[in-house]
């Protein structure tokens, strides 16, 4: 049994602990989605202590989801090697403390935001953090294979809340950037789920490589690439970017579908094991979504 007694934890591994339970690299993600889009909704550079503030709101808001998360997914954390060394399984942390440092994240967060951004964008904040631990934590991801395509909505509403803090509204290219990372989650994803499948099948999360096979998870991926990137494309004809934008978003989106399609036929070929090189998509994706969003940002100045 482990040992949950905190007394003789050194102060900084705890501090390390908390920090952990925000999962601060995918809210690193959330961020880079977020700023860019500020940038586009005014047309230029936004006031930058409503960044910060934003920026601030959204990561106590991540954080607390990626808390709540955790707690509720202990148990199989426990049993899975990619998850094995957080906090709540190591004993860094009880889970007491991550249910109180989660709903404190939360409450802080939603009046982080209603105070210093405006109403609309707490709201739009509270909502992704319900979607995340109720809907996707608590009932898509241990009953469907489709857990990461719906459970995904969460991870794209900083797009609109960072449209909503500059504007105190949303608007069609906000929904245009919702759908690219609606669309580019699953893809995201898939590929690591490929290589890490032999840990969500002894837990029993139905992840799509588990219950379908690499073939059609290769082919699922193939087909949320082209909606992806299409999708990409649309700011430019209706109107809301220059010309950089959609010349660098048809540069990343045909390099994407060049390694979508690559692993695609690795996995046809019935390579498995390291030959079938899943996290090359899975690392480009990283790369993808990150210098997207910064031309997202760069295009006003370009115009």
């Amino acid at each position: 049994m482990l040992d949950t007694s905190q007394s003789h934890r050194p102060f900084g591994a705890r501090v390390k602990a908390f920090v952990a339970l925000t999962k601060p690299r995918v809210i690193e993600l959330l961020l880079m989605t977020t700023v860019p889009v500020m940038f586009l909704a005014a047309g230029g550079v936004p006031d930058l202590w409503l960044v910060l503030a934003t920026c601030v709101g959204g990561y106590m808001s991540a954080g607390g989801a990626a808390a709540f998360n955790m707690y509720y997914d202990r148990d199989i954390d426990a049993l899975m090697a990619r998850t094995s060394q957080r906090p709540l399984v190591t004993g860094m942390v009880s889970p007491a403390e991550c249910l109180v440092f989660a709903s404190a994240l939360t409450v802080g967060s939603t009046a982080w935001f209603w105070f210093l951004v405006n109403p609309l964008s707490a709201m739009l904040s509270l909502g992704a953090l319900a979607f995340y631990v109720v809907v996707y934590t608590m009932w898509l991801k241990r009953r469907t294979a489709q857990n990461i395509v719906w459970g995904g909505i969460a991870g794209c509403m900083p797009v609109f809340i960072g449209w909503s803090a500059v504007t105190d509204s949303v608007s069609w290219a906000a929904a245009i950037l919702f759908l690219v990372i609606f669309f580019w989650t699953p893809p995201h994803y898939w590929p690591l789920s490929m290589k890490v499948k032999d840990d969500y099948e002894r837990v029993g999360v139905p992840m799509m490589p588990v219950v379908a096979g690499n073939k059609a998870v290769a082919r699922q991926i193939v087909l949320y690439s082209w909606v992806m990137v299409i999708v990409s494309l649309l700011l430019w004809p209706l109107g809301y970017t220059g010309w950089f934008y959609p010349v660098v978003a048809a540069a990343l989106g045909a390099f994407w579908l060049k390694e979508a399609h690559a692993l695609q036929a690795r996995a046809k070929a019935g390579v498995t094991g390291p030959g079938l090189k899943e996290m090359r998509l899975f690392h480009w994706s990283i790369t993808y979504v990150s210098l997207l969003f910064v031309a997202v940002a760069v295009d006003p100045f370009l115009r």
